[in-house]
């Protein structure tokens, strides 16, 4: 059992138990969510698409860590004008833990 869920205005694919890496939610490590924003749910019954979303289902999670990706070097130059510009990044992203996914 899977859903396809829109979280931040991105579409995950979620199964109940497995982690869910997305991209920053300000929630403090332990609490709980609920996602009702489910595009595509599927079960033993077979696959509801919504239009745009399935009416009654829900994913919920729990929030597990906030972790950081890889550090991105950025280098930008112009030739021959002695401009040269080096920036690093590192992305922040939430792992949740998908609970249950209701409405299957």
């Amino acid at each position: 059992m899977y859903a396809v869920v829109e979280i931040n205005g991105k579409q995950y694919r979620a199964e109940q138990g497995k982690d869910l890496t997305v991209d920053r939610i300000d929630v403090e490590a332990g609490s709980s969510l609920s996602f009702e924003k489910v595009l595509l749910l599927s079960g033993d019954a077979g696959i509801k698409v919504g239009s745009p979303y399935v009416e009654g289902a829900s994913v919920k999670v729990v929030i597990d860590a906030e972790i950081k990706a890889d550090k991105v070097t950025v280098f930008k130059y112009k030739p021959k004008k002695d401009y040269r510009r080096r920036q690093g990044h590192r992305q922040r992203y939430t792992v949740l833990k998908v609970q249950e996914i209701v409405g299957a």
